[in-house]
């Protein structure tokens, strides 16, 4: 397959060369759909000059719009972080507020006399823990 060195390095290359293009391939075509200033027309544009010319075209699309890309991806990641925390806060209060239903509807069950002192402590305990 390979007769000496240099169509090894050679074929080492062009692999590299491949490899490198789909990474660009992927960043570019995320970016086209992360973008909000751009139009389903412009973004199918774009997706068909990256597919269709793929170097001219990931070059073009850097030259072009490539300023933004950073602030784009760095919003994304804002608004990301923004959902989770949301969400860690939503799943917080939930917990807290359940183990405190649970807490009181033992000392229901204490007051009521069905059950014990030590069994309220029990429940207590799985409930703060």
């Amino acid at each position: 397959m390979f007769n000496d060195n240099g169509s090894f390095l050679l074929a080492l290359f062009e692999f590299f060369l491949f490899f490198a293009w789909f990474m660009c391939l992927f960043w570019v075509i995320g970016d086209i759909f992360r973008s909000s200033d751009l139009g389903g027309g412009g973004k199918t544009l774009w997706i068909i000059f990256v597919i269709l010319i793929p170097w001219l075209g990931i070059l073009v699309y850097v030259i072009a719009r490539g300023s933004g890309m950073q602030e784009r991806q760095l919003e994304q990641a804002k608004a990301m972080q923004a959902r989770q925390a949301e969400y860690i806060q939503s799943v917080a209060q939930s917990s807290s507020s359940s183990a405190t239903e649970e807490i009181a509807s033992a000392k229901s069950l204490l007051d009521s006399g069905a059950i014990t002192q030590a069994e309220f402590d029990v429940l207590k305990s799985k409930a703060l823990a």
